[in-house]
C-alpha cells in the first residue's frame, strides 16, 4: 500500500482491500458522490452514496429482493424468456451484435427487480442517453459544461416520464413485491425513487452488459474454456464465469474516504496507518490477482481454484462490506443464462471482436460492435462485408 503522487492512498492487496470494505472508519466516496453531496439535506441519498446505520437499515430491508433463492424463483423465468427471444433474432437473421443482445436483457432483468414495469416504448433509448459511452463534466465555466448539465437533466426528465413516473402511479394505486413499493412504503417522493431507479440501472444493467460482453469474448478466444464451459452443468459454468469475473472486474477501482485513522497491515509485520479524511483507492485488478489469496498463476483462468480462507471466488470484483453489490447472483445467473443458450447456436462465430473503451475514474471498461454470426446463414451479403467463418 502506499500514496500515490496525487495524494490518494492505492490499496492494490486482497486482505488489505477487504479491510478497507469492511470497516466502518470509511464511507463512499468517488461515483459522483460530490455532485449528491449538493443536493439540499431534505432530500434522500440513494443507498449507492449513504453510509452508517441508515444505510445499514436500508440494505437489510431489501436483501430479501437479491436472495440467491428468490433469484432462482422469481427472476430465473425472465431471464430466460428474454435470453430465448434475444438469442432467436441471432438464429433467425443469422447475426446479432452482443451489447445490444446483452443489454436488452439486463434492462429486463433488472426492470423486473426494480418494478420498471410500466415503461413507454424507448427505454433501452434513454437509458442509453443517460449512461452514454463518453460524459462530460458538468460546470457553469465553459459552454461544454453547460450543454453536459442541460443534457443531462434533460435525460433525467425523459428516464422519469417514460419509466418512473408510470412505475410510482401503478404502485401508488397498487403496492407490488418490488423495489418502487418498498420505497413507495418508506415515504420516498418520486424524485427521490428515480435516484434510486438509476443508480440501480448503472449497477443492474450497464456492468452487467459488459460482463456478458468480456466474457464471450474469453469464451470466443479460448477453445479449450469454451469446451469446457459448453459440457459443464450449471454449477461448473458459474464457476467458470466467476474466473472470468476475478480477472475481468467491470468496475476495477472502488474508492472510499477514511473517517477515523486507519491502520492496514500488508505481507509483512509492518503496518501504515491512514490518517482520517483521506481517499483510498482499491484497485481491484491487483487485489484480484494477490497470490497470497488467489494462489499460484493468478492471471490464469483456472476455475475452481483455491483460494484463501473467506476469499469468494469472483475475488472483490462485487466489492465487499456494507457496499458489496447486492445484486450478484442476479449478474452471474443472467449471464450463464444467456451464454450457455448463445453458445449453443450450432456454427456461432465470432465476426468481429469488440471495440474496446475505458472509463479510467472508475477503472471500468466497455466492448461495443462485438458481432456474432451463425455460419449456417453465411450469404453473399457477408462475404461482401468482408466476414469469413
Amino acid at each position: 500500500m502506499r500514496r500515490g503522487p496525487d495524494g490518494v492512498w492505492q490499496v492494490r492487496g486482497y486482505e488489505e482491500a477487504r479491510a478497507v470494505l469492511r470497516t466502518t472508519a470509511t464511507v463512499q466516496a468517488g461515483l459522483g458522490i460530490e455532485t449528491v453531496e449538493k443536493l439540499p439535506s431534505g432530500i434522500r441519498r440513494p443507498v449507492l452514496y449513504r453510509d452508517g446505520p441508515e444505510h445499514r437499515e436500508h440494505r437489510r430491508q431489501t436483501a430479501r429482493f437479491f436472495t440467491p433463492r428468490r433469484v432462482d424463483e422469481r427472476y430465473r423465468e425472465v431471464m430466460v424468456r428474454v435470453a430465448e427471444a434475444q438469442i432467436a433474432t441471432v438464429r433467425d437473421t443469422g447475426r446479432g451484435r452482443l451489447a445490444d443482445l446483452s443489454f436488452h436483457l439486463a434492462i429486463e432483468v433488472a426492470a423486473a427487480v426494480i418494478g420498471l414495469t410500466e415503461s413507454r416504448p424507448g427505454i433501452r433509448r434513454r437509458l442509453e442517453r443517460f449512461f452514454p459511452e463518453k460524459f462530460g463534466r458538468p460546470g457553469l465555466t465553459s459552454f461544454h459544461g453547460l450543454y453536459w448539465m442541460f443534457r443531462q437533466n434533460t435525460n433525467w426528465l425523459r428516464v422519469y416520464r417514460g419509466d418512473v413516473r408510470p412505475a410510482v402511479r401503478a404502485r401508488r394505486r397498487r403496492r407490488r413485491d418490488d423495489l418502487i413499493s418498498h420505497l413507495l412504503d418508506e415515504g420516498c417522493s418520486a424524485g427521490e425513487i428515480l435516484g434510486e431507479c438509476l443508480t440501480f440501472a448503472a449497477a443492474g444493467m450497464i456492468t452487467t452488459r459488459e460482463f456478458v460482453n468480456v466474457a464471450a469474448w474469453h469464451l470466443f478466444t479460448d477453445g479449450a474454456l469454451l469446451t469446457r464451459y459448453r459440457a459443464a452443468d450449471e454449477t461448473g459454468r458459474l464457476a467458470i464465469l466467476h474466473e472470468i469475473l476475478r480477472l475481468e472486474p467491470v468496475v476495477g477501482r472502488l474508492r472510499r474516504r477514511t473517517t477515523a485513522p486507519l491502520e492496514l497491515r500488508g505481507g509483512g509485520d509492518d503496518a501504515v496507518t491512514v490518517p482520517a479524511g483521506e481517499l483510498v483507492d482499491i484497485l481491484l485488478d491487483s487485489t484480484n490477482t494477490d497470490e497470497r489469496t488467489v494462489g499460484a498463476c493468478p492471471g490464469r483462468i483456472r476455475p475452481g481454484r483455491a483460494m484463501a480462507e473467506g476469499a469468494g471466488a469472483p475475488g472483490l470484483s462485487f466489492g465487499d462490506g456494507p457496499h458489496k453489490c447486492p445484486g450478484a447472483h442476479i449478474a452471474i445467473l443472467e449471464t450463464d443464462v444467456f451464454l450457455s443458450r448463445l453458445f449453443a447456436l450450432p456454427g456461432l462465430r465470432m465476426a468481429t471482436p469488440p471495440r474496446v473503451g475505458f472509463k479510467d475514474e472508475i477503472g471500468s471498461y466497455e466492448l461495443r460492435d462485438f458481432t456474432v454470426f451463425l455460419t449456417d446463414h453465411t450469404s453473399s451479403d457477408h462475404r461482401a462485408a468482408g466476414e469469413t467463418p
